[in-house]
């Protein structure tokens, strides 16, 4: 059954298609810096799960990054005030000045971004990133910048470049006049830093464990794929030390998998880490990811021949 029947059809705005009603989608996959106190986190994804016209879909809680990554889906407006109320518990109950993990993080909702998904353009996801990070700004005082394609400035586009520094060179870079906040004040929040809110194309959060204990490895493996490094196109990467595993990750994230696979990514960081006696021991998806990104792998790994989305029985029964 789709989770477009979970949604409460009175509360979303509907289109006639055809003779169909057909929702207007949004998905939203924030980040809050919380990932090992269970009872926080129940209050951060609460709004989602109570918020008629959304449907929360997953929520991913990483120790070792000390984050989860939530995935909530649904009318837009609806979608909106399930995230501003998140944002209320989130800063209501992490410590930025207290938090330690391995993922770079700058605030209590470190990112924010808005994904389009059905008879919801990219121009409408960018207005509603913007709405969004107003209303956060104005009601918590927190300093917010726009990323992607919702930046103002093309050095705001890369997330990284925004977050370089995490929460403690936050309070310094800051008050320099070209990384002046798009809305807030132009000083981080004392507890919750500052957030970054945006929209962009569905991206796949595909992590690499590698049976080693050495970080430098993973660091060198992220650097040789990443695309700002010269590695593959639409491909984000760095080395994460995964300590209650014993072991590195070369965590990913892939902006466009229609571009660049999975299976190519995974095959380049095998060949490399063989360049340094390790070998992969695993990989992980975090939160949702398209199905079609999984399929183009298996077809890839199974040498399938003239496969089509079509052939897959859930693909057909959503038609």
């Amino acid at each position: 059954m789709s989770f477009l029947n979970h949604l409460c059809p009175s509360v979303l705005n509907l289109k006639v298609l055809g003779g169909i009603h057909m929702p207007r989608l949004v998905e939203c996959v924030p980040n809050f810096s919380e990932g090992r106190n269970l009872e926080v986190i129940q209050k951060i994804i609460a709004p989602f799960i109570a918020t008629e016209g959304v449907k929360l879909l997953d929520y991913n809680p990483d120790k070792d990054h000390n984050r989860v990554v939530v995935t909530a889906m649904g009318e837009p407006e609806s979608v909106k005030t399930a995230m501003i109320a998140a944002t209320g518990a989130a800063i209501k109950e992490i410590d930025m000045r207290q938090h330690k993990g391995a993922h770079p993080r700058m605030g209590a909702v470190d990112v924010v971004p808005f994904i389009p998904i059905q008879d919801f353009s990219m121009d409408e996801a960018v207005a509603l990133a913007k709405d969004t990070a107003r209303e956060m700004a104005e009601k918590f005082s927190l300093p917010i910048y726009l990323y992607e394609k919702a930046a103002t400035v093309s050095t705001r586009e890369n997330l990284a470049n925004i977050r370089k520094g995490e929460f403690e060179g936050m309070q310094e870079k800051i008050k320099q006049p070209e990384w002046k906040p798009d809305f807030g004040p132009d000083y981080i929040h004392p507890t919750a830093g500052a957030t970054v809110v945006g929209a962009r194309m569905p991206l796949v959060a595909f992590n690499i464990n590698l049976n080693t204990t050495n970080l430098e490895i993973a660091n060198k493996i992220a650097k040789c794929i990443r695309h700002i490094s010269g590695g593959l196109r639409y491909c984000k990467a760095m080395g994460v030390d995964l300590k209650e595993k014993g072991i590195v990750q070369v965590s990913i994230n892939m902006t466009d998998y229609t571009r660049t696979p999975l299976y190519r990514v995974f095959e380049m960081v095998k060949f490399e880490a063989q360049r340094y006696g390790a070998e992969i021991v695993g990989s992980e998806i975090i939160g949702l990811t398209p199905m079609e990104a999984l399929i183009d792998t298996a077809e890839y790994y199974m040498r399938i021949e003239d496969f089509s989305m079509k052939q897959v029985i859930e693909y057909r029964m959503l038609e």
